[in-house]
């Protein structure tokens, strides 16, 4: 037997999806006990039902007032008190969706209509509008916050989507972010999760760094602890094709666009191109100074003290460069020469002449090569490319068409630069069984140069291996890129600065978020500050928990990028208490109030502090 429903009024007037409802009676319990179940009354955000025939329109209630009747005529008797019998309650219903064949569904096919009458919705009813589809997987998350009904999120629609988790520092979002995979992680799927998907963490703070972090255990996740102050951290693989890319290093050295660019475009070129080992790159660079030696005044007269220089880094034993180093320039005849030991006779090397084998011979030029070749193959690959540089630099200003005045300060910078990469990357042909199915990078101990750079060489790296796996077949693997404190390095305010290094890495986000769906690659972004965060990211988030917001630029934000967000859930944000949050997107058929349930054990490392607590142990003396 079907329950009767609690009638509360009237429809008595209606202005599109916004309807008036005249109720029966000054009734403004909080709650009902209607039939067994504890129903949520007529106050602001709660659901009501208008029904008009078969089909049951779902809204909730956006406003309400009293209209007293006695005080209607404007006289000098006006009397300003309120009367029981002369009040009327008005509520303001906006329509959200329809039940029809115990279905709920968003549609605006029916609308409202005076008279129809208005009832509690019921425990029923709340099933179906927070219910999924029939057989459709879910994880819990939590209850809803007037309701107390069980919120669970589809799995299938939520999590091969882009979602966003915005709130201010304290509101639970952190724990939200953690939950969402951690109860993903709980599923039945748990197994074929980690065999068909790998996760990939970004953590600035270092938040879901614990052992237990997303409850997987260590054969199957592991966690970067990257360091550039004690350079005892961990290092992360980095395809070669991604470091040696010409137009990383130019942002990444901070090059100028008139010499520094193209000497690294040129190269970098050359690097590819060559593909060197130590036999064939000591062979070029030695034929370099061949070159200088036979050039004449074509060759800068500081030409071959800048190839010894550089050399001499290489080679420990110094002494191999001193016949290099004394030899002579004759200006008549524009070659160098030097005076044989045991003859005491003036040798040539001239210009545009191949050297003869024996000066080759007092020049030490085959041990120099030799140990050039050596130190190459002994030295990692940043080393390596750091040499090739070098070398580069001589042999493009030798011969004047380029100042190696102009590329001194991006060497400078280069060196800053390896130092700090050579700490927290190494580099790998192959990244296909480096990573485990969860990877957590926690960069709060990197500085701040490195953090720009690893999200963004990661990012476009794992994107770029899943475009190139999937594109043109089905998707059969997918990756899922987590982000907390997005606004760290997605903010477009550096892009309007000039900034090329922000420019380029909004690039390759904006292109994975704008592409990635299609070959299975899922961005997930944590942000206390959406504001600062490039609206073209933004826009094209697909599903959303949004806890406690006040700043009047995020919450415009939200506004003019979420088409889910309807106005009067966004206006309820600001009031949102810790651990509750707007649900919307989607995935999500109406937008739902939910307090997130927290984890009393597994969660991440953000706990507020307790200060009481902390102050009042005894007998603990703080070094420092």
């Amino acid at each position: 037997m079907i329950n009767p429903s609690k009638k509360l009024g009237v429809i008595v007037g209606v202005d599109g999806s916004v309807s008036q409802v005249g109720m029966y009676s000054m009734s403004n319990d909080s709650q009902f006990l209607w039939y067994g179940d504890v129903l949520t009354g007529p106050k602001i955000g709660a659901y009501l039902t208008i029904n008009q025939n078969d089909v049951k329109i779902i809204a909730t209630v956006s406003s309400e007032k009293v209209i007293d009747q006695q005080n209607t005529v404007r006289s000098i008797e006006f009397d300003n008190r309120f009367h029981k019998d002369s009040i009327n309650r008005v509520i303001t219903l906006k329509t959200k969706g329809v039940i029809e064949e115990d279905v709920f569904q968003v549609t605006s096919q029916y609308v409202p209509m005076v008279g129809n009458e208005v009832t509690l919705t019921t425990k029923e009813e709340l099933d179906l509008i927070f219910g999924l589809e029939p057989d459709e997987e879910s994880i819990y998350m939590g209850k809803s916050l007037l309701e107390g009904q069980p919120i669970n999120i589809p799995i299938d629609n939520f999590f091969a989507s882009h979602i966003g988790v915005f709130g201010n520092t304290g509101s639970g979002k952190s724990n939200t972010l953690h939950k969402m995979y951690l109860q993903l992680f709980r599923s039945k799927f748990l197994n074929s999760i980690l065999t068909h998907s790998q996760f990939f963490v970004i953590d600035f703070n270092g938040e879901y760094t614990a052992e237990d972090s997303f409850g997987i255990q260590f054969d199957k996740k592991q966690i970067f602890k990257i360091n550039t102050r004690q350079g005892e951290g961990d290092k992360i693989p980095i395809k070669k094709e991604y470091l040696f890319n010409a137009d990383i290093l130019s942002i990444l050295f901070d090059a100028r666009a008139a010499t520094q660019v193209p000497f690294l475009r040129k190269s970098i070129q050359l690097w590819n191109e060559r593909n060197f080992n130590g036999t064939s790159i000591s062979k070029f660079v030695v034929g370099t100074i061949k070159k200088i030696l036979t050039s004449g005044d074509a060759a800068g007269s500081d030409a071959k003290d800048n190839w010894i220089a550089v050399a001499k880094k290489y080679i420990e034993d110094n002494s191999l460069f001193e016949p290099l180093s004394g030899l002579g320039y004759n200006s008549f005849t524009n070659a160098y020469t030097y005076s044989d030991e045991y003859t005491n006779v003036k040798e040539y090397i001239n210009e545009k002449s191949s050297i003869e084998q024996y000066k080759l011979q007092y020049l030490r030029m085959d041990q120099i090569e030799s140990g050039l070749a050596s130190y190459f193959d002994s030295a990692d690959e940043i080393t390596k490319l750091k040499f090739h540089l070098e070398f580069q630099k001589v042999h493009q200003s030798s011969w004047k068409s380029t100042n190696i005045e102009h590329l001194n300060p991006l060497f400078n910078r280069i060196e800053t630069a390896f130092t700090s990469l050579s700490k927290v990357i190494y580099v790998v042909e192959s990244i296909d069984e480096v990573f485990k199915s969860v990877n957590i990078v926690s960069l709060v101990h990197a500085n701040q140069e490195i953090k720009r750079l690893i999200p963004m060489l990661l990012g476009k790296m794992i994107y770029d291996e899943q475009k190139s796996k999937i594109a043109g077949r089905t998707v059969n693997q997918t990756k899922h890129l987590i982000i907390d404190e997005a606004h760290n390095i997605l903010s477009s305010d550096y892009r309007n600065n000039g900034d090329d290094w922000q420019d380029y890495r909004l690039s390759v986000f904006e292109e994975i978020i704008k592409e990635g769906r299609k070959f299975g690659f899922y961005l997930t972004l944590a942000s206390q500050r959406p504001a600062d965060i490039s609206a073209t990211i933004m826009s094209q988030l697909h599903n959303y928990f949004i806890h406690r917001l006040v700043n009047e630029k995020d919450l415009k934000m939200l506004e003019n990028t979420m088409p889910t967000l309807d106005r009067n859930s966004y206006l309820l944000i600001p009031s949102l208490g810790k651990g509750e949050a707007v649900v919307t997107g989607n995935a999500i058929p109406v937008p739902m109030f939910i307090k997130v349930e927290k984890e009393q054990t597994n969660r991440p490392q953000s706990d507020d502090v307790s200060l009481t607590e902390l102050w009042g142990k005894s007998g603990n003396v703080v070094d420092g």
